[in-house]
């Protein structure tokens, strides 16, 4: 914006980040948990099926294991003896065992693969589905949000926050979930095969638990925060990006380079210090399973050796070979899932804090609109009252229904706007428009001079009630603004900004931005009007010409030409043009001006200008200073007055 009082309002940090360095909490909201696995219920037969699968590949995993026990008592150790008698092994047995194994394995790998890639789908239709509604409600936020809220910050909600939940959701969960089928039933397997060794497992896992729970709360502090430093960075990026003519102006390089170590430090540590905890997790459970391996071959060899009776859950016997050799086996498949586990809750933290963002953005109060007040195409009858219709007649209307008696009102749309003793602040403590009270005829132009930040945009933007009034009174053809609807209001107004926006698409595609119904001719004859045509013709594919970058590829002059069209295209009743010809030299600048006069033609038009030739011929200059209104007249008689303005003319035509 051009007002400096708008910009002082904004916040020196985005509210919610935690401050730099700061560590933030490994606890899990279970709202948050809840509220992220509300999304995956239009996917319940999915995950069903996933869960099945699951289910399979764990059981295959944990019966491959216990088969061993079978495999060495019943058909190896048989044909062993028999080799050791002279009697001819029978390896058919065997091959049928093994071909039984391979079975087994083969089905736990066709359900892991077909799990995890029905997972993968339905991570992406939930994160589809949270991605348009981050979108859709971002649309309906005011615009004080994102004057207070950095863009890369805004732009991380769909980047790194999503991508965080996308790994939780096609990744953790289900590891997780296998991981805990898994220990559950190779818990019951070992149970059935030695209560004795199962002992041993248990108090080796209150020591792996509580190093595990250590570690990995650490790992997940830093995780979370990782999330807000990422934020952070990308959004000192997206604005050193966008200012980089200024820096380089300035010569800020080095200080802007000091900026960007700090927050690339501070994101550099908490990944490092995350990873740090992170790696030496399974690095540490396979030590500790290694080492709980080599104690229960030593005690399980010592029982079988010594005939000493085994408690199992079924029977009590003694040890045999098969039996050690498949409870080893089963000690192997315990503990790493849940070295899995733990390394999965890293991820599952990264997820929390990027949808505890996501969610707070979601939570955002979307504007309010009480209004109730619409704009219509109307057209008079035959009795000469106003009718709404659907085709355009370049004839508005405001509708009014009736709630008392169902009827409906219309009042002809004129371009008359009041503010009446119009009281404004950004914040309630501060006040920043005083007394501010423009009575704007039909057809009339309007011009706001005055230096920066003495709140010429401010006024315009409560027109478009992008802020609401702390006092008075603001109308629009005798109608209270607050009871027309925010979209139909903004509609019958036409704005044309000092910085312009040109979107990806051809240049046909941003004439009608405002007036998607728009012909190729009505586009055409907006761009001859604004002496736009004759550029555009010459680009390499005229009107089809795509513009990328914002339209990087043409001149501020010509961009904002663009810009004076597609209002032009959207043929509103009233026009706000703030500093539109700043960006155009003086002898195109005339004839701009001359379009713009016969744009503005029977329109209420509001002009902000610093350059003071633009606004000789407007039927009310106002002048304004520190928020108030200190002198209004025509040109000729602000100059006769010899006041401020008076000054400001004959000083210099540029007020900065």
């Amino acid at each position: 914006m051009s007002d400096n009082i708008r910009e002082s309002k904004q916040p020196s940090k985005m509210p919610g980040k935690p401050p730099r360095g700061a560590r933030v909490s490994m606890k899990f909201d279970r709202k948050t948990i809840k509220r992220m696995l509300s999304y995956m219920k239009p996917f319940t037969p999915q995950l069903i099926l996933v869960l099945i699968c699951i289910l399979v590949t764990s059981g295959a995993s944990v019966a491959s294991s216990v088969f061993l026990k079978t495999l060495i008592d019943d058909f190896i150790m048989p044909l062993v003896e028999n080799s050791k008698n002279g009697i001819t092994p029978d390896y058919s047995g065997l091959f049928g065992a093994l071909a039984g194994m391979a079975a087994l394995f083969l089905a736990g790998a066709v359900s892991s693969l077909f799990y995890s890639r029905i997972m993968a789908t339905v991570s992406q239709g939930v994160l589809k589905r949270i991605r348009d509604e981050m979108f859709s409600h971002m649309q309906s936020l005011p615009i004080n949000y994102f004057d207070t809220h950095t863009h890369g910050d805004i732009m991380s909600f769909y980047t790194n926050d999503a991508d965080a939940m996308q790994q939780m959701l096609s990744q953790s969960i289900p590891q997780v979930l296998s991981s805990g089928i898994t220990i559950v039933a190779v818990f019951c397997s070992m149970l059935s095969l030695s209560v004795w060794l199962t002992l041993t497992v248990v108090v080796f896992l209150i020591g792996i638990l509580a190093i595990t729970a250590k570690i990995a709360g650490k790992s997940g502090k830093y995780f979370m925060a990782q999330q807000h430093s990422t934020a952070d960075l990308n959004g000192y990026i997206e604005e050193m990006i966008n200012g980089q003519r200024v820096v380089k102006i300035f010569c800020h390089e080095e200080k802007a380079k000091e900026a960007f170590d700090g927050k690339n430090s501070d994101l550099c540590e908490n990944i490092c210090k995350a990873n740090a905890y992170a790696n030496i997790l399974m690095p540490i459970n396979n030590c500790l399973g290694y080492f709980l391996y080599v104690v229960l071959a030593i005690i399980g060899g010592t029982l079988a050796i010594n005939d000493v009776p085994n408690v199992a859950c079924f029977a009590v016997n003694v040890l045999t070979l098969g039996s050690i050799a498949s409870f080893l086996q089963l000690s192997r498949s315990f503990i790493g899932p849940i070295g899995q586990v733990s390394q999965q809750l890293n991820a599952v933290a990264m997820a929390m804090a990027g949808a505890e963002r996501i969610f707070t953005l979601l939570d955002e109060q979307p504007e309010t609109d009480d209004g109730y007040v619409t704009l219509v195409n109307a057209k008079r009858g035959e009795d000469g009252e106003l009718v709404e219709t659907e085709e355009r007649t370049g004839l508005w209307a405001w509708k009014h229904p009736h709630t008392a008696d169902g009827s409906v009102t219309y009042t002809e749309l004129k371009g008359n706007v009041v503010l009446d003793d119009v009281d404004f602040g950004y914040v309630p403590e501060k006040i920043v428009l005083h007394n501010i009270d423009i009575y704007a005829e039909p057809g009339q132009k309007v011009a706001f001079v005055g230096a920066t930040g003495a709140g010429k945009t401010t006024i315009t933007n409560l027109i478009n009630r992008f802020y609401d009034i702390a006092d008075g009174k603001i109308r629009y053809d005798g109608i209270n603004i607050n009871k027309i609807k925010k979209d139909d209001l903004r509609r019958s107004l036409g704005v044309v900004l000092q910085d312009v926006n040109l979107f990806t698409g051809t240049v046909m595609d941003n004439l009608r931005y405002g007036k998607p119904s728009a012909t190729d001719e009505e586009c055409i004859a907006a761009a001859k009007l604004a002496n736009a045509d004759g550029f555009i013709r010459m680009l390499p594919d005229g009107y089809n010409t795509v513009l990328t970058g914002g339209g990087s590829g043409l001149s501020q002059g010509q961009r904002q030409l663009i810009s004076i069209a597609r209002a032009a295209v959207a043929d509103p009743p009233v026009m706000i043009l703030d500093e539109a010809t700043s960006s155009i030299d003086t002898r195109t600048e005339a004839i701009v001006q001359a379009g713009m006069d016969a744009l503005m033609k029977g329109r209420t038009v509001f002009v902000i200008a610093h350059r003071l030739s633009t606004v000789k011929n407007s039927d009310v200059i106002m002048v304004l200073e520190q928020g108030r209104i200190i002198e209004r007249g025509s040109h000729e008689k602000l100059i006769s007055e010899k006041g401020q303005y008076y000054r400001l003319y004959t000083g210099a035509f540029e007020l900065e």
